[in-house]
């Protein structure tokens, strides 16, 4: 199949970018990002510049990979990350738009590559569990009811890959923060510091210069693990929570 690609490109984070325009054949049965190798390889033979995208394990589960595919964070299939996206999902001729997640708080790097660091500083803000070193407990020694371990487990699966951001009109990062405080918030292990981390956290991300939360939903939508609006507000709570207690 052949498909056209349009395609952001940008020197760095001050130069001025520009959307810029390729033509390739490709096997439909290629992923996304392997299109994106082949295009790559056709431009180092004629000694142009590669595009640049992040990617890492491909296999949807570390979050690295992420851009705008025809509007939409991840592209148009529900739950998935660029890196299980299949050329079958396109038309042959199809006309494909790529570029970056778009957020004061992610600064392009080089032309799909962002600057996800801010992330980083929100889970060391306290998206932790302090422990004291000793003697490991059994595995059984504190018992989590299924229903408080299944929520948790469900807010962990959040891999950090910012679709949410990029999907929310006000560049919110409240569903990317919301779960790293509830899978930690509904454990015992993690009730120590429930005031300390929430304020924190959300402190550490009004910092950043995300956007305010106004309930529109696009990030659960766009969000690869279909974390639930839900975590939000889980998260306000905490935190009105913490502004009346000392812990």
């Amino acid at each position: 199949m052949n498909v056209h690609l349009k395609v952001w490109r940008q020197a760095g984070p001050e130069s001025e970018g520009r959307f810029e325009s390729y033509s390739t054949e490709v096997n439909p049965h290629m992923s996304f990002l392997e299109m994106l190798d082949v295009v790559n390889e056709d431009l180092i033979k004629k000694g142009e510049m590669p595009i640049e995208f992040d990617n890492d394990c491909r296999e949807g589960i570390c979050g690295t990979c992420g851009c705008v595919v025809n509007g939409q964070a991840h592209g148009l299939e529900r739950g998935t990350t660029v890196c299980q996206l299949h050329m079958r999902s396109f038309r042959d001729g199809e006309t494909i738009v790529i570029e970056p997640w778009r957020a004061e708080a992610f600064p392009v790097i080089r032309d799909l590559v962002v600057d996800r660091g801010a992330f980083d500083r929100i889970i060391a803000a306290g998206g932790y569990v302090s422990v004291n070193t000793g003697p490991k407990p059994d595995a059984n020694a504190v018992k989590i009811g299924k229903d408080l371990s299944d929520r948790a487990f469900d807010a962990a699966a959040c891999i950090g890959c910012g679709a949410c951001v990029a999907a929310c009109p006000n560049a919110s990062a409240s569903l990317f923060t919301g779960a790293k405080v509830t899978q930690l918030a509904l454990m015992p292990q993690g009730a120590p510091e429930r005031g300390r981390r929430v304020r924190a956290m959300v402190d550490q991300m009004d910092a950043e210069g995300f956007g305010n939360c106004s309930n529109i939903g696009e990030c659960e939508a766009a969000c690869p693990k279909e974390i639930s609006l839900d975590n939000i507000a889980t998260m306000k709570r905490e935190y009105l929570r913490a502004m009346f207690t000392d812990h």
